[in-house]
């Protein structure tokens, strides 16, 4: 063993002859990866027999999907970028949704890419499919292996783009050229690729700090890139000095700690009034490692609360989220981290006392005192069996501090924004703007993996656990303590919503008939509940945390409480044209 370690580290300084599936390894090994995800493969078996002896795990899914679902969530939690691998053609393939969901998602992630082989490309052989055609639009970068030589140099290709421009990044490698000889070095990663992102350009950073020392007004918006960059406590100082309230992007509600005085919570669909009302009167907005995304600052409650006349700061590591959704005035390219010092080094020297201001701390915490009312208020109003928002309360209470929640797509997924809070990072694992269900469970999953020793939870509807349910085998199997909590509504309940609101409680395959969920999960190994009495949540969850087990609560909710329609700006009241369906125009019932 120690000759084997003396010839990977030599190997930094000379290169050194060795396989291509062994080239591959040992760059995952440099990469810090400790998991692949992936269902097993003709394709890329002389690698995998290698995993063991390399130190890393591989984590068989039960479909391809929740393979990238789970590292995605990984990556969230750990900051290494996760690693998922599938049988050339349907394994590849399988994973689009959740590739496209991790590159909107932003998160770094190299997907290996076993093809046809090289003799029989084109042919359309068994399990042959273009698979870097149909990556190319939903990655950063597709990497062609082009010969055995290089197998080493493009997976550090991969690697580099992926944490460059966070997001996936396709490794595609036909299937026999994991065997033959090469010589390459093993190279560390700082060698091919830095994390130093730069911390703004000076005369920008000169500029904002003039609008944020001159402003009567600044409100924060703090995102996703001060999560990753670990700069949510300098967000916090900036927020300090300036007695600016700080709102978090849509579901990242631990981008910022929700027992600061200054927290107002999120924005977005089922947010919170306290950050909308606090938004709508910004005269100047600092937005931080955020995209300002449409669907996350689109009105609420009948809330137009992003401001049209503020004046907008907007830091991002890339260049393209740079105004790309809202006007701005001073654009600032750099990490959210080391942009954020910079700001509030340059912020102590032309404002040395800093800003006290006790009436906007005052006004903060009346607005959250009051949204808490009224959200328990609503929660409170009965339910038939239960208020999912009394489920989503009890959840909320029960669950510890620290506890990591990923939540679904879907309508009680998404009231769920309202009620979780963090005051930790990396606690919120939302699916976000690709907007598929099936990801809160396989997310759940990989995050606890990355934290073992942490409480879990998936938030999920029972139309998405119709999508995931499968991989509580892999929970049981991997001993992957994660509690399901599916609201049981019987619906797909957002699009419910819609046929209630515009098409007059026409429900077309809205409505869903499904096994109990409790027994399914016991008879796969899994504990299960099922919970019909809002006050028999918190002592489950006790249980559950107490065993430590995989575990299913099916939690039957009020399928007629619903939140408002996801898309009111994208949906019309019906107009019918033809006499056949005139019956259905809302001139007609709407009367």
């Amino acid at each position: 063993m120690a000759k084997q370690q003396a010839e990977v580290k030599g190997a930094v300084n000379k290169k050194v002859k060795m396989t291509p599936s062994e080239a591959i390894v040992e760059t995952l090994v440099k990469e810090n990866v400790k998991e692949v995800y992936g269902i097993v493969g003709s394709a890329f078996m002389d690698m995998l027999d290698l995993f063991p002896t390399a130190g890393i795990r591989f984590l068989p899914v039960r479909h391809e999907q929740s393979a990238a679902h789970m590292a995605d969530a990984y990556t969230r939690v750990s900051g290494v970028a996760g690693v998922v691998i599938g049988q050339n053609g349907p394994g590849i393939t399988n994973m689009v949704t959740s590739v496209a969901a991790a590159n909107q998602a932003h998160t770094p992630m190299v997907v290996i890419s076993p093809s046809a082989g090289t003799p029989t490309i084109g042919w359309d052989g068994f399990q042959e499919a273009n698979q870097v055609s149909i990556f190319e639009d939903i990655t950063k970068e597709t990497v062609r292996v082009t010969h055995k030589s290089r197998v080493a140099d493009c997976l550090r290709t991969a690697f580099r783009i992926a944490y460059a421009e966070r997001g996936p990044v396709l490794y595609d490698i036909p299937r026999d050229l994991f065997y033959g000889e090469l010589e390459d070095y093993i190279l560390e990663p700082s060698q091919y690729r830095t994390d130093k992102r730069g911390s703004g350009d000076p005369a920008s950073i000169e500029k904002a700090v003039e609008l944020l020392k001159n402003a009567e007004k600044p409100v924060i918006i703090s995102g996703r890139g001060a999560v990753d960059a670990d700069g949510v406590d300098t967000v916090a100082k900036i927020a300090e000095h300036l007695t600016a309230p700080v709102a978090v992007s849509y579901m990242h509600n631990d981008a910022f700690p929700a027992d600061h005085p200054l927290a107002v919570g999120p924005i977005g669909y089922m947010g919170a009034k306290s950050a909308m009302y606090t938004l709508q009167e910004a005269d100047v907005v600092l937005a931080i490692g955020t995209r300002l995304s449409v669907f996350g600052t689109l009105p609420c409650y009948d809330i137009d609360y992003f401001p049209k006349n503020a004046k907008i700061i907007q830091v991002d590591i890339n260049p393209r989220n740079i105004a790309r959704t809202h006007p701005i005035e001073v654009g600032i390219i750099g990490d959210a981290k080391a942009t954020a010092e910079n700001l509030y080094k340059e912020l102590s020297k032309a404002m040395p006392n800093g800003v006290s201001n006790q009436a906007c701390l005052e006004k903060v915490s009346k607005r959250k005192q009051e949204w808490d009312e009224e959200l328990v208020e609503l929660a409170m109003e009965d339910g038939n069996p239960i208020n999912p928002r009394r489920a989503l309360l009890e959840l909320s209470k029960a669950l510890p501090e620290g506890t990591i929640i990923s939540s679904d797509i879907g309508n009680v997924s998404s009231t769920a924004n309202a009620y979780l809070k963090f005051n930790q990072t990396r606690r919120h694992i939302a699916a976000l703007t690709f907007g598929n269900t099936g990801f809160a469970y396989p997310a759940a999953l990989g995050a606890q993996l990355a934290e073992p020793d942490t409480p879990v939870a998936a938030i999920i509807g029972d139309g998405a656990w119709g999508m995931s349910l499968h991989e509580v085998s892999t929970a049981v199997e991997q001993n992957i303590p994660v509690i399901a909590c599916v609201f049981n509504n019987k619906s797909w309940a957002a699009e419910k919503k819609n046929q209630v609101d515009y098409y007059d409680n026409r429900f077309i395959g809205s409505d869903i008939e499904a096994p109990d969920f409790a027994e399914v999960a016991k008879s796969m190994g899994a504990l299960g509940y099922t919970i019909e009495k809002p006050e028999d949540i918190g002592p489950v969850v006790k249980e559950v945390l107490e065993q430590k087990k995989p575990a299913v609560l099916n939690i039957f909710v009020d399928g007629t409480q619903l939140a408002p329609p996801f898309r009111k700006d994208a949906l019309h009241m019906p107009t019918r044209l033809l006499d056949k369906y005139k019956h259905l125009d809302y001139g007609v019932w709407g009367k």
